[in-house]
């Protein structure tokens, strides 16, 4: 129904200019030519009647009427192919204007020609095109509009004016001139502005996607310095490990309580070392023979937080409600995305960190809750930039950085605010989809909390 007001009705649509869903900004433009074309027909056909009645002039009212009838024709056609189409070429867009100025120089033939003030509202064509079209196109269409006004020239029917008009022609001229003025100024304030608009929207948007070309290239560069890290990191992590456990089986190390401990606890954190450098390693695509793990939504959530119970010093409360659990495969780049959202909470927040699972329209929802100082409000529309941070370290602000594209390349989303009592929360949305999650047919897909989602 948008669609149609907005072909329709220039000015009430609920969508902004090239805002439409699927749109582009040629789609936009098509549109608001055609606004223009609907004005076009409805223009003409009143300064018709206010002429011919009004003013009393004789009008060949045949081919007058012929042209809004095949604007009318253009616009119904075009209608159609709109509602399919998601973007146009520039010759389609130069013969949608060339459609408009030959039906403008066909009503001016037969009105006086050059002698017609609404000559006038070629300059409009003129300028719509320097908007939305190339310089090759807009150049033709200033061309064909300048040979218009040259034939109309040499070449148009007389109006027939009434004897009160006909002693003093230029008045009647002035009295057309001023009003084609005002005319064309609400016109290019209406229109053109409005495919300003668009133009700069696709601008503003083509800008965002560069930005994010240049964060997934930062992404990967990343991703091969850590790959490497992990890679020469490897070798002197096992020596560790071997030398270890020769160390473990030595009599005076092995009787003695204490030492016994605190290499015990020395091989734990080589181990989880050790598994962090394979879960890069994996995350990078290098899987060092180990298959990929197939659980579920809630053993994989639990062997997550059954690693950070056992690390933060305070409480890790799970709410969960996930509805139907379902059969994934183990992520471990997933894995490490939570697990630093996780981290960055427990840091400004180690005595509680409160974390939210459900799954809803087929996607994973989890949010992280703190009560910790919040973020700024000058940091909230910056989360997730690179080096983007309130630590105020250098290299801070990496961590929410890659959570919030590796989310986006698995086409999910990541969403941060302040709780009202005080805190952040951060609230992630994966599809299972990306996790080999296939639905069967009329699965329910599960149902979210009533409070809603952020």
């Amino acid at each position: 129904m948008d669609r149609l007001i907005e072909l329709f009705a220039p000015g009430f649509a609920t969508h902004a200019p090239g805002a439409l869903p699927g749109g582009s900004a040629s789609r936009a433009n098509v549109i608001l030519l055609t606004q223009l074309r609907w004005t076009a027909v409805f223009g003409q056909l009143a300064t018709i009647v206010i002429v011919s009645q009004g003013l009393g002039v004789k009008l060949e009212l045949a081919p007058l009427l012929l042209a809004p009838l095949l604007l009318i024709v253009v616009n119904l056609a075009s209608a159609s192919v709109v509602l399919r189409r998601r973007d146009f070429t520039q010759g389609e867009l130069f013969s949608a204007l060339m459609v408009d100025v030959i039906a403008l120089c066909w009503q001016l033939y037969h009105s006086g020609g050059a002698t017609n003030p609404f000559t006038f509202l070629f300059l409009l064509q003129i300028v719509i095109a320097a908007v939305i079209l190339d310089l090759r196109w807009s150049s033709l269409v200033a061309i064909n509009a300048c040979l218009c006004m040259l034939l109309l020239t040499y070449f148009y029917v007389p109006l027939q004016l009434p004897a009160r008009y006909a002693q003093h022609p230029f008045e009647l001229y002035i009295y057309g001139s001023l009003f084609c003025f005002v005319l064309a100024a609400v016109l290019l304030i209406v229109f053109v502005a409005r495919l300003d608009f668009t133009r700069r929207e696709s601008d503003a948007k083509l800008a965002a996607l560069r930005q994010q070309a240049v964060e997934e290239d930062h992404i990967i560069r990343m991703g091969l310095l850590a790959s490497g890290a992990a890679h020469e990191l490897g070798t002197p992590l096992s020596s560790i490990s071997v030398i270890l456990g020769d160390w473990a089986r030595q009599p005076g190390i092995a009787d003695d309580p204490d030492m016994a401990a605190d290499l015990a606890d020395v091989r734990r954190e080589l181990a989880r070392c050790k598994n962090i450098v394979s879960g890069i390693l994996m995350s990078a695509g290098e899987i060092r023979g180990i298959d990929p793990a197939v659980t579920t939504l809630r053993g994989f959530l639990g062997e997550i937080l059954e690693e950070w119970r056992a690390r933060m010093p305070g409480e890790l409360r799970f709410i969960d409600r996930i509805a139907e659990d379902r059969s994934i495969v183990s992520d471990p780049g997933l894995r490490q995305v939570i697990g630093n959202v996780i981290d960055n909470a427990v840091e400004v927040s180690p005595s509680l960190v409160v974390i939210e699972a459900w799954v809803e329209h087929g996607r994973l929802v989890l949010t992280v809750s703190d009560r910790g100082p919040g973020f700024a409000p000058d940091m909230l529309p910056r989360v997730g930039q690179p080096y983007a941070s309130t630590k105020g370290r250098d290299g801070g602000g990496l961590g929410l950085f890659l959570v919030v594209n590796v989310i986006r390349k698995l086409g999910g989303k990541v969403a941060v605010d302040n709780l009202p009592d005080g805190g952040a929360r951060v609230q992630l949305a994966i599809p299972l989809a990306t996790l080999a999650y296939e639905p069967r047919k009329g699965e329910d897909t599960g149902g979210g909390p009533s409070g809603g989602t952020i």
